[in-house]
């Protein structure tokens, strides 16, 4: 059956439209401008954006300054978009010229015909209902864009503040669990002095600590919106009563204590705060990846590696050598990791490339951080379900490298000197006697001190072995 089209037309000129779809004209255009990347536009995003239209339409007909019937159709419009319905009609691509106009526009276009019908006319008729006049009343893309965008970071910023938690909490298990397992502490990959597995655990929960109290600390900027600016901040086009109320109106409807940016002008202009944001999660990928290599380095193996854990077997290995177990889940993390630093830098530099009073850039630092939000998330989900909680440790394997480690010699350096205590590794390492051997060999302690002195329990506590 063909399909129907209805003519549309705008200050560019005339478009046939699909005439069952309910984006117009404008959407259509960015469409064939902008096929950049083949994602759409953040489902989460689009939400935004509507509950900011909804705000706007409620505010402006609880002050006359739109009519209540007019309004009550877009009102229920975007309550049928926020349930979940007309997904398939965002069509315009995440990374977009226009400083995200057609992102804003698409969303217009889509509330404007579904109102249009309640109303009793046919889509396109936008002499009921207008995109611009009425669905966009009293705002600019300038003001809605980003603060539609604050909106959608801190609510991507839940679900991840909430994975990290759960991270966090089995980390914590964890370093409570093998406390009492010695293993070697290594600098430069080379042996350094014991300590304890639980030890090397609970750093890692601590870095997950710091990285979430970063995170959570950075969204304070997010709950200041310059809606009410308009296009540069000035507040062209927005009454008064729009002006005082729309804020409040916002916040009752998302849930989040928002307040207006005191300077409208760098609100709209400047865009440093998504910068912050995302280096926060630049932070939190270097903390996971660094801790990620140290779960490879220390499951590898398992006969010819440092094999002090053992991680949870996910799949096979490999395609050619049977019986094979890789580190999966820490590897996909590693990459997640490396994709999210990588996001930081186009963020970084499309938040610098702004001129004068707005930033064009905003689609793309929007398009990668809500990615860097999604992988994060994904990556913290899967490192803690499929890895972390299934962590064994190999007891023996940890005692074989602390009992063959000459390291331990440190110890030694506050009674018999350095360069003594050097010697003494040296020749360790050349004759195989141990380090206790040799000292009492010599005759440079005795047994009961050296034995306190060389105890490694004691030598993974400050001051451990010198109390």
């Amino acid at each position: 059956m063909d399909k129907e089209y209805r003519k549309e037309s705008d200050s560019v000129g005339e478009l046939s439209v699909d005439s069952s779809a309910y984006y117009g004209i404008q959407t259509l255009r960015a469409k064939e401008n902008f096929d950049i990347t083949g994602r759409k536009i953040s489902s989460a995003f689009v939400r935004n954006v509507v509950l900011i239209k909804k705000a706007a339409a409620k505010v402006n007909a609880a002050y006359g300054i739109l009519e209540t019937e007019k309004a009550d159709a877009i009102i229920s419009a975007c309550d049928e978009i926020l349930h979940g319905k007309h997904r398939k009609d965002f069509i315009v691509d995440a990374v977009q010229g226009g400083a995200g106009t057609s992102a804003n526009m698409n969303v217009n276009e889509v509330i404007a015909n579904i109102a249009i019908e309640k109303l009793g006319g046919v889509k396109g008729d936008y002499s009921l209902i207008s995109p611009n006049d009425h669905v966009n009343m009293e705002q600019s893309t300038n003001d809605v864009i980003p603060t539609a965008g604050k909106l959608t970071v801190l609510s991507l910023a839940k679900e991840l503040l909430s994975a990290l938690k759960k991270l966090e909490e089995a980390l914590l298990a964890k370093a409570k669990e093998f406390d009492g397992i010695l293993k070697m502490g290594r600098t430069q990959l080379q042996d350094a002095v014991p300590m304890r597995l639980g030890q090397a655990f609970r750093a890692f929960a601590t870095a997950i600590t710091r990285s979430k109290e970063r995170i959570a600390a950075s969204l304070g900027e997010m709950r200041t919106i310059n809606l009410g600016a308009t296009a540069i901040g000035t507040g062209i086009t927005a009454k008064e009563a729009y002006f005082a109320h729309i804020t409040e109106e916002l916040s009752a409807l998302t849930g989040e204590t928002l307040r207006r940016a005191e300077d409208l002008f760098d609100g709209t202009q400047n865009v440093d705060c998504f910068a912050a944001v995302s280096g926060t999660l630049k932070a939190l990928a270097v903390n996971l990846s660094k801790m990620c290599n140290d779960l490879r380095l220390m499951s590898s193996g398992p006969r010819t590696g440092l094999g002090e854990i053992i991680l949870p077997a996910k799949q096979n290995g490999s395609s050619i050598m049977p019986g094979k177990i890789n580190p999966v889940i820490p590897e996909v993390v590693n990459q997640a990791a490396f994709l999210v630093i990588g996001h930081d830098v186009t963020v970084t530099m499309a938040a610098e490339a702004g001129q004068l009073e707005l930033n064009a850039f905003e689609p793309v630092i929007f398009y990668q951080l809500f990615e860097s939000f999604r992988a994060l998330t994904g990556a913290v989900k899967t490192l803690t379900e499929n890895c972390i909680v299934g962590i064994a440790a190999s007891r023996e394997r940890c005692a074989e490298w602390v009992n063959r480690s000459v390291g331990i010699v440190t110890a030694l350096n506050p009674y018999i000197g350095y360069l003594k205590a050097a010697e003494i590794a040296k020749e360790s390492l050349r004759t195989g006697e141990p380090i206790r051997d040799i000292v009492l060999r010599e005759g440079l302690m005795d047994e009961a001190t050296l034995d306190k002195v060389l105890d490694p329990l004691l030598l993974t506590e400050p001051c451990g072995s010198n109390k």
